[in-house]
């Protein structure tokens, strides 16, 4: 297994047989992985391994992951953040790529579509790089209609294209998410 800082991974998530899972899963993909329980040792342990992913569970017992968002880009710039949850909402997807999350994943979710979302904010990240810094911010920043669509297409796609499926998760009538899906915002 490689221990380079690319490979660390750190999972931040009070549920201890799912960070087990999850650590068990992506180890055999070659990760480096911890994991912490709360804030305090989510901290230290970023401060000590520096890891270039970072896995935030969004409720973890009495806080909320989208607390330490903010914290953890401060400490971790060029790191990917992907907030997980069992209770995803359109709001909170916002909430969290407004604080610095990379990605926002909605529980369950198998391997194949966790190691997906890290692949995929890893080459993001490489080819942002490669991108002219000149560009201001504000004009790669996603509006909060793009985001409620990717938030929405996630679930869809998780949900196998199952719009009453991904309603209920939603907690979204059926008939207003079809009228979403209708309406694909501009990039």
């Amino acid at each position: 297994m490689l221990n380079s800082k690319e490979n660390n991974l750190l999972i931040i998530e009070d549920d201890i047989a799912f960070a087990n899972t999850l650590m068990r899963r992506l180890s055999k993909y070659d990760y480096h992985c911890e994991h912490a329980i709360d804030s305090n040792q989510a901290l230290l342990s970023a401060r000590r391994i520096m890891p270039a992913i970072v896995l935030l569970d969004m409720k973890l017992a009495d806080e909320s992951g989208l607390n330490l968002i903010k914290p953890l880009r401060n400490l971790l710039p060029k790191s990917k953040i992907l907030l997980l949850t069992g209770f995803a909402s359109i709001a909170t997807a916002v909430d969290a790529i407004k604080l610095g999350a990379d990605d926002y994943l909605a529980k369950p979710l198998d391997t194949k579509t966790l190691l997906s979302a890290i692949k995929t904010s890893i080459l993001d990240s490489s080819l942002s790089s490669l991108v002219d810094k000149s560009i201001n911010v504000d004009e790669v920043t996603l509006s909060t209609e793009q985001v409620e669509w990717q938030h929405i297409q996630q679930v869809l796609k998780f949900n196998k294209g199952n719009v009453s499926a991904t309603a209920r998760q939603l907690s979204m009538h059926r008939r207003t998410l079809q009228r979403k899906l209708q309406k694909k915002p501009k990039y």
